[in-house]
């Protein structure tokens, strides 16, 4: 059986106990990922976690699954461009399994956030990655880059304050 044939990439429902269980352990399998921190989630976290993104209208979550079993999320939050006066989509966390890397699960999500940004009405998909994470081989190839409106002015930086 081929990769194409035994994925499936569905928009999470955050009513179903499958794919809110599957979306926690996929999101703590990242968490302790160096990638991700490499720290697991909080017992807390996961408790709430599922139901905080139900309350949010802007988010949305996808998952990737061979045959039954989960081996890849993205979590999206719908924003918006005030230069384009438009929605975009930004990807918070975009997780492969370790074992089911390099297969072309993360490049699937990729595709299937980009078609739910266009339902959306969505301008644009933005990203974090950290310098050294592999993955942005993917997204280069997939067309994403640094963000910058004059190269003059420089690069766009993703800078953070922790408020707790």
């Amino acid at each position: 059986m081929t990769l194409a044939s035994a994925l499936t990439i569905e928009l999470a429902d955050y009513r179903s106990p499958r794919d809110a269980a599957d979306l926690v352990a996929l999101l703590d399998a990242y968490a302790r990922d160096p990638m991700g921190g490499g720290t697991p989630l909080a017992d807390d976290v996961k408790a709430r976690l599922v139901g905080d993104l139900a309350a949010n209208p802007h988010a949305f979550s996808l998952l990737a699954r061979l045959d039954a079993t989960a081996v890849g999320l993205a979590n999206c939050f719908v924003g918006y461009s005030t230069f384009a006066a438009a929605p975009l989509v930004n990807i918070h966390d975009l997780a492969v399994l370790t074992g089911h890397r390099n297969k072309g699960i993360g490049r699937a999500l990729m595709t299937a956030i980009e078609a739910e940004g266009l339902k959306r009405g969505a301008c644009k998909v933005t990203l974090e990655v950290l310098s050294g994470n592999p993955a942005k081989r993917l997204y280069t190839a997939l067309g994403y880059g640094d963000y910058q409106l004059d190269p003059a002015t420089g690069h766009a930086l993703f800078w953070q304050k922790r408020l707790t």
